[in-house]
């Protein structure tokens, strides 16, 4: 009985092809000559043709494909090994992604197959949005490691889950001494309740938040930082990112003190030159007064007591006119060393026997262009301020040098303009002064003198030369450690060009040498390690002796320690130096400071380390300095 016609056969062929025009997956069978027995509704659309396209033909020809077509060579050795195949691939007919499930019979071949592409493409984005996700996570992670900035993330509570390795630089702190802890541990007490209430609206309001709030750094000072703040529901967690506000406050800090100087200047210098008008007409009638007074001596000797008070006014208004500037130079081409010799009779007989005085000056210095008259003045005032620093007794030093500033040296001192200069340095031994003492030192009438003992306009005259003949004054000072001002006057234009101090090219870093930067002045550390790693060296910074030993007890190797000699701490620029070298004996040491060199406060700079290079000194000379250290013999 041929079954194929079989009326109960025909009727199942009808309800099994009903249920397969009803699935969602497409399904085609083949006889054994791979033509189309049946193809399904869900097939025909995907294949957006008719049923009688397909049957009745074969693949090859309905299809158009080639016998050797993957799908097709898949499905022979599944026909002739009997086994069911089952694969991903994706279908040119189709154009799309299929899931494939081939089945052998005797009769021929079925396949079942659906589209996966959409399946694919949600796949394929929730792939791309974990690795997205990781990469932003990555990059944050990376940000966080490098940071300049000091990044923080706390909980609601302010406990700190995480915070960036700047903690170090910018707080004394490691971040595993402050990841644990509480925010409130290392926030300035006087600034902890508007943080809190900072972090309260950030979680009320949802905003990005802008404050200021001060850190305490490991060494017990106040740290300004500028916040910007936001809260994040999802994690539950503050994040946080301080800029360190130090160097700009100190700039703006400096800026304010030029132009409060510079308002000063412009009031007194009015002043001055209408007292000078009054004074003038006082003088006169007083000597004409003491001439017709001659026949009474008593009245005689009161006008000339007023004449000798209205002289000394006169003095005091010319030095007014020096502070502001307004006062006549008589500027010209001249040698310093050679009015430093002139000067030195002055000064002996000016200091007395107690002081013992000591020149230093460059044979090859440059000539400067100012006033001579006016730079011995100031040389004067300098080493009269100086003895008055040494009641007991001291040393005074006197140097010349050719100096060129730069714009690194300029940036941190507003005063200054880049270029070249012919250096006056007075240095004494005294009582040094404070940090509040210094930043007023060049106002005039400031003084700490006693009533009578000074007019406090000695260093401001010092000031309104140098500013008047474009130039620059500096003073180095530290209570109980001495002073050192260093005048900077032009350099004559009319000297050659050839004999400029400019190196060809700047001696650089070997590979791998590592220094260690210890120096408490944050805007001249900053300077310093900046050009360092522009030199090429890998550069460890610390803002005093102990943290540098912490440093060098942390495990880092270091070729050389570069220090400043007068620190805070208790702990001088030599006595690290001898700490380190007890460490690691193979440690070289290059020393640095503002104080002239021969005089250094006592104690502080070992005769072992015979290095040193003296504030303030241009790249080129750092990098000689650094090249020259490095390759001398162990």
């Amino acid at each position: 009985m041929d079954r194929s016609a079989a009326p109960g056969d025909a009727a199942l062929a009808v309800q099994v092809g009903d249920i397969l025009d009803r699935i969602s997956d497409g399904f085609v069978a083949f006889d054994n000559d791979w033509r189309f027995v049946h193809i399904n509704a869900a097939a025909q659309r995907m294949a957006e043709r008719p049923a009688q396209d397909f049957i009745g033909r074969t693949a090859f020809d309905a299809l158009n494909i080639d016998p050797r077509n993957p799908f097709h060579l898949a499905y022979t050795a599944s026909k002739a090994s009997g086994e069911p195949v089952a694969f991903t691939a994706y279908s040119e007919i189709f154009s799309a992604w299929l899931e494939v499930r081939g089945f052998p019979n005797m009769d021929g071949y079925t396949i079942l197959f659906r589209d996966v592409t959409g399946a694919r493409r949600a796949h394929r984005t929730t792939l791309e949005g974990r690795h997205n996700l990781e990469v932003a996570r990555a990059i944050s992670q990376r940000i966080v490691e490098t940071s300049q900035d000091l990044i923080l993330v706390t909980d609601r509570q302010g406990n700190l889950v995480q915070v960036s390795p700047s903690s170090a630089a910018i707080l004394g702190f490691r971040r595993d001494e402050m990841e644990g802890r509480s925010a409130i541990d290392f926030i300035h007490p006087d600034d902890l309740e508007s943080t809190r209430n900072e972090m309260r609206e950030s979680r009320r309001g949802g905003h990005t938040r802008s404050f200021d709030c001060r850190y305490l750094h490991r060494d017990g000072r106040a740290v300004a930082l500028a916040w910007t703040g936001t809260w994040s529901p999802p994690e539950q967690q503050h994040f946080f990112i301080g800029r360190d506000m130090t160097e700009r406050l100190a700039a703006e800090e400096r800026q304010r003190r030029s132009q409060r100087l510079e308002a000063v200047g412009q009031l007194t210098g009015g002043i001055a030159h209408d007292f000078n008008n009054l004074l003038t007409v006082v003088i006169g009638n007083l000597d004409l007064l003491e001439f017709r007074l001659r026949a009474d001596p008593a009245a005689a000797e009161l006008a000339a007591s007023a004449l000798k008070a209205s002289l000394r006014g006169a003095e005091l208004t010319r030095q007014l006119l020096a502070f502001a500037r307004r006062q006549a130079l008589d500027a010209r081409v001249f040698d310093v060393n050679e009015r430093v010799v002139g000067t030195m009779d002055l000064l002996r007989r000016t200091l007395g026997e107690a002081i013992e005085i000591s020149t230093r000056l460059d044979p090859d210095l440059w000539s400067a262009f100012a006033d001579p008259a006016q730079l011995e003045s100031a040389l004067v005032n300098l080493a009269i301020n100086a003895r008055d620093a040494m009641p007991g007794g001291g040393r005074l030093i006197i140097e010349t040098a050719n100096r060129e500033l730069d714009a690194d040296y300029a940036r941190i001192n507003i005063d200054a303009v880049p270029g070249a200069y012919v250096m006056l340095s007075v240095s004494d031994t005294g009582i040094g002064m404070p940090p509040e003492v210094l930043a007023r030192v060049f106002e005039p009438f400031f003084t700490t003198k006693p009533v009578g003992q000074g007019t406090g306009l000695g260093l401001s005259m010092v000031y309104g030369f140098a500013r008047q003949s474009h130039g620059h004054v500096k003073i180095y000072s530290e209570a109980g450690h001495g002073t050192t001002a260093r005048l900077y006057l032009p350099r004559s234009k009319d000297a050659a060009i050839a004999d400029r101090l400019v190196p060809a090219g700047l001696p650089v870093a070997r590979p791998g040498e590592r220094v260690l930067v210890v120096e408490d002045n944050d805007a001249v550390r900053a300077m310093v390690l900046q050009q360092m790693r522009d030199l090429g060296y890998d550069v460890v910074e610390a803002g005093d002796g102990p943290a540098a030993l912490a440093v060098v007890d942390g495990g880092q190797r270091f070729d050389l320690l570069f220090t400043d000699i007068v620190m805070p701490g208790g702990m001088s620029g030599s006595d690290l130096a001898r700490a380190v070298r007890s460490r690691d004996p193979s440690v070289k040491v290059l020393l640095t400071s503002g104080f002239a060199g021969g005089a250094m406060p006592s104690g502080v700079h070992g005769d072992e380390f015979r290095d040193l290079l003296s504030k303030p000194y241009r790249q080129s000379d750092l990098a000689a300095k650094l090249r020259q250290v490095l390759d001398e013999p162990a």
